[in-house]
């Protein structure tokens, strides 16, 4: 055998033996696997043992891991936290370009002694940063983080003020640099952001709601990140920050708890994003360090000085926004790293060439900027496993203290239809928070009739293809096919049996009877089953919904489940990242509102004035085919209970036909804890009693 090796068989399997290997050899010396990989690279690259080529195959699945690294970034970002902490975003973001660009310059120039193009060069490499370590940050959760938002945020702007510049340099070296050069790249910047943020999110939301296969929707995102990449790249920027502006637009239809959101991970943390590490790491000359070039001592400065600029930046920031330490731990240690930016922007610099022809960047400080990139990634992945540790030790304790009042119990979904099960599947995914790990149970409730042995085999596989759909989103979906006699009867035994806390079904109307509006056995079992029952009738997947719309019956406070369909409908809203408006009466909004601030500040929640239940029938027209309309409504004899609520069947057949509606039945029991802070319903009609008593007489007075 042959080095380097040229068989692209090997080169794979050797890969693919890094990728598996190092992050258990890292494991056992407690270093993080992003050093492994890198370090892998070194060792098997041209400059170590020499076993692989640094060929165009990694080339091509480095920019392409690169890319998928800032795209997952977007992705992940809070564009609600986004919105409300930009000012914080663009002065995190100016800090953390400006100090280490003018400590760099300023020794560049007096200590290092480099000219003045060399020195602007520089200056550019040690003031962007790249997300080296962001892989972390998704294997523990925290891509929600304050402190994460606002490294990835201002590494963004950090990375386009360096290209500007860099843009800046280039044009006025090569003699284009005037005024008309900087109007046309305002232009192309113009149209390119004008592009992005209105077609975009259109075309997305058409192509997911028209195509619901997997393997075409994975396809078309890869398709508009490179789509997006390179068009960046068109009007003079790096393709990074086009990747990552896509996942910032198209994270609004792509939440985390979907399957589409897994199967983009999975293949970017498994194949690509390793391979752009090693790709880095195969770049790296260990050896100048003992050329006596001054290479050594070049990298250390230059690795000092940037470093600390950055240091300065994140912990000034974290005083100034009133962070605890340990958020200033993390943003320091996400924007410490340097790597393919850096490199290309010192390669763009070597095409430079002064009056006598020879490029503006010299080896040595090629050499320093290709060993600082090994130096600043260690650095950075050893400071953000250490501060994202504490992080997830401190919000993990935060969450043991606080006392959630959702119920814990498993979801169960009875399934008949392949479609609605689809999307009756993804309604609960989307309503559960994924780090409470709470079970999901479906459930195929057959007749026990002649046809049972074939209705029992088509419940099984259907239950088998909602488990792989399950799967796909990383949730175990437990499944149950059972006979009955009665269908309602069989439901409510599969409840008892998997302690569940509530049922998520769909609703099978019947036109014009309205008698049949919730189906053959739902009225036998709301009636019969008093815990929170949920009727949906959803028309298109649910990324694709703008706005839930929520109607909320006077008196709902006093329903011992309100804070759990609360909880729900609030989870719901927050992973579609989708505006939520509760409308009903001021006592019932207030809490609300107050619950939501506590657990869901992300959440965009807007609370309406609505006084009686007949006005239900005017929302008709402000709900469109792409909101979610959900009606709060209850039982007889229950606190919230009206006589109104009889003609729910009715009004939602003749003003909300063929709108996105979930029909919600809130627990009549709730949680142990909810229990304890009501007293007996007695009581609960008594005080809203008063309550209604006190609004009269406030109304009289006025």
């Amino acid at each position: 055998m042959t080095f380097p090796i040229t068989d692209p068989t090997l080169i794979f399997l050797i890969v693919l033996c890094i990728i598996l290997l190092a992050p258990i050899v890292m494991g056992k010396l407690r270093i993080p696997h992003i050093v492994g990989l890198v370090l892998s690279g070194v060792l098997v690259g041209p400059y170590g043992l020499h076993i692989l080529e640094h060929s165009d195959s990694f080339r091509l699945f480095g920019n392409v891991g690169l890319y998928y690294i800032l795209f997952l970034a977007g992705l992940e970002m809070d564009l609600e936290g986004v919105r409300r902490d930009v000012r914080k975003i663009w002065a995190f973001g100016i800090l953390t370009f400006t100090i280490p660009w003018v400590l760099t310059f300023v020794l560049a120039q007096w200590v290092l002694n480099f000219a003045l193009i060399p020195s602007l060069l520089l200056s550019c490499v040690m003031s962007s940063n790249t997300l080296i370590a962001y892989p972390l940050i998704q294997r523990f959760g925290m891509s929600d983080h304050i402190s994460v938002r606002f490294s990835v945020g201002s590494s963004m702007l950090a990375l386009f003020f360096s290209l500007v510049v860099l843009a800046g340099v280039v044009n006025t070296m090569s003699g284009n640099g005037g005024v008309i050069f900087w109007l046309l790249f305002l232009v192309k910047l113009m149209a390119f952001f004008f592009g992005m943020i209105f077609f975009l999110p259109r075309l997305t939301r058409w192509f997911l709601r028209r195509y619901s296969d997997a393997a075409m929707q994975y396809t078309f995102v890869l398709a508009m990140l490179f789509i997006s990449a390179f068009f960046s790249d068109i009007i003079g920027l790096e393709g990074i920050l086009g990747a990552f502006l896509a996942g910032l637009i198209m994270g609004r239809y792509i939440p985390s708890v979907s399957a589409l959101m897994h199967r983009i991970e999975f293949t970017g943390n498994t194949l690509f994003i390793p391979f752009f590490l090693i790709g880095v790491g195969m770049l790296i000359n260990c050896r100048l360090i003992f050329s006596g070039d001054g290479v050594l001592w070049v990298t250390l400065l230059i690795t000092l000085v940037g470093t600390f600029g950055k240091a300065i930046a994140a912990y000034l920031s974290c005083l100034w926004f009133k962070l605890p330490l340990s958020s200033g731990h993390m943003m320091f240690g996400l924007t410490s790293a340097h790597a393919a930016g850096a490199i290309a922007i010192v390669m763009v610099g070597m095409q430079i060439t002064g009056a006598d022809g020879q490029p503006q960047v010299s080896s040595t400080m090629l050499n320093a900027v290709v060993l600082m990139v090994l130096l600043t990634c260690i650095i950075s992945t050893m400071l953000t496993q250490r501060s994202v540790r504490k992080l997830v030790l401190n919000r993990e304790r935060n969450e043991g203290q606080d006392n959630d009042n959702s119920d814990d119990g498993a979801m169960l979904i009875p399934m008949k239809y392949q479609d609605e099960s689809e999307r009756l599947l993804s309604l609960a995914l989307h309503m559960r928070q994924a780090h409470r790990h709470r079970d999901i149970v479906a459930v195929n409730v057959v007749y026990d009739d002649v046809n049972r042995a074939q209705h029992q085999e088509d419940g099984r596989r259907l239950l088998t293809h909602m488990q792989k759909m399950a799967q796909t989103a990383n949730v175990h979906l437990q499944t149950q096919v059972r006979v009955a006699e009665n269908i309602a009867n069989g439901i409510k035994h599969a409840f008892k049996e998997h302690n569940a806390s509530e049922i998520v079904m769909g609703m099978h109307t019947k036109k014009g009877l309205s008698h049949k509006f919730w189906g053959q056995f739902a009225q036998s079992l709301y009636n019969g089953l008093p815990r929170q029952i949920m009727f949906a009738r959803i028309r298109q997947p649910l990324n694709t919904l703008r706005k839930i719309q929520v109607a909320v019956p006077s008196r709902a406070e006093y329903e011992r489940g309100f804070y759990l369909w609360v909880e729900r409908l609030l989870c719901l809203a927050d992973n579609l990242d989708c505006k939520i408006v509760f409308r009903g009466r001021e006592e019932s909004l207030s809490l609300i509102r107050t619950y939501a601030n506590n657990r869901y500040p992300s959440a965009r929640i807007e609370t309406e004035i609505m006084q009686h239940w007949n006005e239900l029938p005017y929302l008709a027209a402000s709900i469109h085919p792409d909101h979610l309309f959900v009606v709060v409504t209850s039982r007889k004899d229950a606190v919230s209970y009206k006589k109104a609520q009889e003609q729910l069947p009715e009004e939602l057949e003749r003003h909300f036909k063929g709108t996105n509606i979930i029909i919600l039945f809130p627990n009549q029991y709730g949680t142990d804890k909810e229990q304890m802070s009501f007293t007996e319903p007695q009581h609960q009609e008594e005080e809203s009693a008063y309550a209604l008593l006190r609004k009269w007489w406030k109304r009289i007075t006025e």
